[in-house]
């Protein structure tokens, strides 16, 4: 291996550790909020989701929860919507102040919240909750509420985000399936001194958010809505209702077999009584700078599955680096070498030497002297420099230099896609950094999301410039065309899709649906503030930039292109070349596609290792498509232009492929929707991809 390649791999290794040290750094927030002995903390509800569905409903429009009441806690009125970013609102999230009085430093063994009736329908629901495993997003002091969990040799503590709504059980006596709702929460508050002056003034900061759920039936309740005895083992309160049979009788007259549930709806309810419990315990092992740890502790277990995929992505990369370097070094033997370059290092286009016919005059006899003496030395000298010349067979990419830079069809749709990739790597790029920085972490609630939006809309003068000078080196002269198409192509299409899954969404009254008015506010970012953007960059790129200069000129006749192989093929060179960059992502992929599907209830916090892995990837498919072209060129075809987009964007199909096979091995997804949510968004997913790659 050459010394160049060995001090760049030693490089590379060196930076993957440095990365690798800031896998879990964030920065926790940008203002420490502090509270003293008897001061109000308010408690925010959000939402309700599950590892099997990809439906998420606000938790106040749940038919079997205590509604708010309007009265102040906290200086604010239960029930009021907290302001969200557009990140927020697009993952689903509807955060509103509650009912519940939590003061610092004050124990409250049970505190009765209230008795909520709810009908036939309101008991459907939550058994249907309960049953696909719904689990209860709330907040204090920007912390989600967290289950508590041990390792299995009881070393470390760590959250899962969320509690269940309840649970199920078999009756010992018929065997069937209870469900029975978790209607007492115990909140269990971790808290420290305050650092700084606030520390000096009694001040507190939160440190850990708790929640431990049970399920209390009605008759183990006192006269004030409380259990008897929270502490001891008693039966859970069931979501159930008898069946009418008088009811079910008088609808199903000529049946002898009445169901036990059914949908009529003859004014019978259930009064299921809510109460809790708030514990405050003093933990000064946590810093407050750090107590978004407890989150991430789970994840540590993996870090080395992390290193593997480094490594693994690592190898994949130096062997198509090897590659490609010697795909280099052949092309400039070939052109620059001892046998094919003249004194001023251009390439020697030489005829093919004749097999048959009359050779070069040679001189075949000595003349005596004089003039044909002289004659005879001057031939001898022009076949000895003939000779001397390296006689080459022309063929392959050398006979292309006419035709290899020709404009490609349907250019007007290149250059626009390419520009809005170039927006999509800026968005990417950018996001990684600030993640891998700490600046976009899990307690800067959807600003992940809100940053990305933000990042591809002032990109748009990045694509503008890049679309159009793409253009104007095709030959293109309508460039405000251009400019519109690349403002609205891809993100039309992208919104397009959106608001058709939307409407499946909202018909299921999901929070995951977007307000009509985040719609329009989107549609505004796309109009008032992109298409500007794109214009700009549009008109600098194409009147005062020049267009990529070609080292030669192209053909006037267009060169016919030889039978070609069945492996340069569009569809089967994308296939084949889009293989290598998924061998190089695939693992660290498992990881992403666990934190997005599989298991909500963490957070994905390694972007140091991510970031990595997606720089080799993007190494990894600027090598194939090198070797994946220089391929064509040798087999005489010269319409690379397209083609190099497809290799390059090859590995989506392998990644969507991987989607499928994680659907249905992995996931446990329920539903009509839920499955086309998925397919639809790892679609969407896959075209970023292509057009980012």
């Amino acid at each position: 291996m050459p010394s160049s390649l060995q001090t760049r791999l030693c490089r590379l290794f060196a930076l993957s550790s440095l990365i690798g040290l800031i896998n879990a750094f964030y920065i926790p927030g940008f203002s420490i909020k502090s509270y003293v002995d008897d001061e109000s903390i308010p408690l925010q509800v959000n939402k309700v989701y599950s590892d099997r569905s990809q439906l998420q409903y606000a938790y106040y429009d749940l038919p079997f929860v205590c509604p708010p009441t309007g009265r102040k806690h906290a200086g604010f009125a239960s029930g009021r919507s907290i302001s969200l970013n557009l990140g927020e609102v697009l993952r689903g999230d509807r955060i509103m102040t509650s009912d519940y009085d939590i003061v610092m430093g004050q124990d409250q063994e049970c505190q009765y919240l209230c008795s909520h009736r709810t009908d036939r329908q309101g008991v459907k629901r939550a058994r249907q909750l309960i049953e696909e495993g719904y689990v209860v997003e709330w907040i204090v002091d920007n912390l989600p509420g967290a289950t508590s969990f041990v390792t299995v040799d009881r070393a470390h503590k760590y959250y899962a985000a969320g509690f269940k709504i309840g649970y199920k059980d078999f009756s010992p006596v018929t065997g069937k399936q209870k469900y029975y709702i978790n209607n007492h929460i115990t909140l269990v508050i971790r808290y420290r001194r305050a650092p700084g002056r606030a520390g000096s003034r009694g001040g507190k900061v939160i440190v850990g958010f708790e929640v431990y759920t049970k399920s209390i039936e009605v008759a183990h309740r006192d006269s004030t809505g409380c259990p008897q005895d929270i502490h001891s083992d008693t039966n859970g309160m069931e979501m159930y209702i008898a069946p009418n049979n008088t009811k079910l009788a008088s609808k199903y007259p000529s049946s002898s077999y009445l169901p036990e549930e059914d949908d009529v709806d003859d004014g019978s309810t259930l009064t299921i009584p809510y109460s809790y419990s708030v514990y405050f315990r003093e933990d000064d092992s946590i810093d407050w700078s750090r107590r978004w740890d407890m989150y991430f502790n789970n994840q540590e277990e993996s870090n080395v599955i992390h290193w593997l995929a480094i490594v693994n992505s690592l190898v994949i990369c130096s062997l198509l680096t090897v590659i490609v370097v010697m795909v280099i070094n052949r092309t400039y033997r070939q052109v620059h070498g001892k046998d094919g370059a003249g004194d001023d290092g251009k390439l020697l286009l030489k005829r093919r030497k004749p097999t048959g016919g009359t050779k070069s005059p040679r001189l075949r006899e000595k003349a005596s002297a004089g003039l044909l003496e002289q004659s005879g030395e001057a031939d001898r000298d022009d076949d000895l420099s003939s000779d001397e010349e390296y006689v080459e067979d022309i063929s392959g990419w050398k006979l292309l230099h006419g035709d290899v830079f020709r404009a490609p069809a349907y250019a007007g749709y290149l250059a626009p896609l390419i520009g809005s990739g170039m927006q999509l790597v800026f968005m990417a790029t950018g996001l990684l950094i600030l993640s891998c920085f700490g600046i976009l972490n899990p307690s800067f609630r959807g600003g992940f999301v809100s940053v990305g939006v933000g990042l591809f809309v002032f990109a748009g003068i990045v694509s503008g410039y890049f679309s159009s000078r793409l253009y104007k080196t095709f030959g293109g002269m309508n460039w405000r065309k251009n400019t519109l198409m690349t403002a609205l192509l891809f993100p039309g299409l992208l919104f397009t899709t959106i608001f058709i899954l939307n409407l499946f969404v909202w018909a299921q009254a999901s929070s995951t649906a977007l307000p009509f008015s985040t719609l329009v506010g989107l549609i505004a970012l796309m109009l008032l503030i992109q298409l500007p953007l794109v214009y700009v960059g549009s008109w600098y790129g194409f009147h005062q930039s020049q267009p990529y200069e070609h080292p030669t000129k192209t053909n006037s006749v267009v060169r016919p292109m030889p039978e070609q192989a069945w492996y340069t093929q569009n569809i089967y060179a994308a296939l084949i070349a889009g293989f290598v960059p998924f061998a190089v992502i695939f693992i660290e992929l498992l990881f992403v596609f666990r934190s997005l599907w599989q298991d909500k209830s963490g957070y994905y916090y390694v972007f140091g290792f991510l970031s990595i892995v997606s720089l080799v990837g993007i190494l990894t498919v600027v090598e194939v498509t090198i070797v994946a072209t220089y391929i064509m060129l040798c087999q005489e075809n010269y319409h690379w232009w397209w083609l190099s987009v497809f290799i390059g964007g090859g590995s989506s199909f392998w990644i969507f492929l991987y989607c499928i096979i994680f659907y249905y091995t992995k996931l446990n997804i329920h539903g009509f929707v839920s499955g086309l949510l998925f397919f639809s968004y790892s679609f969407l997913a896959c075209t970023v991809a292509i057009k980012a790659d």
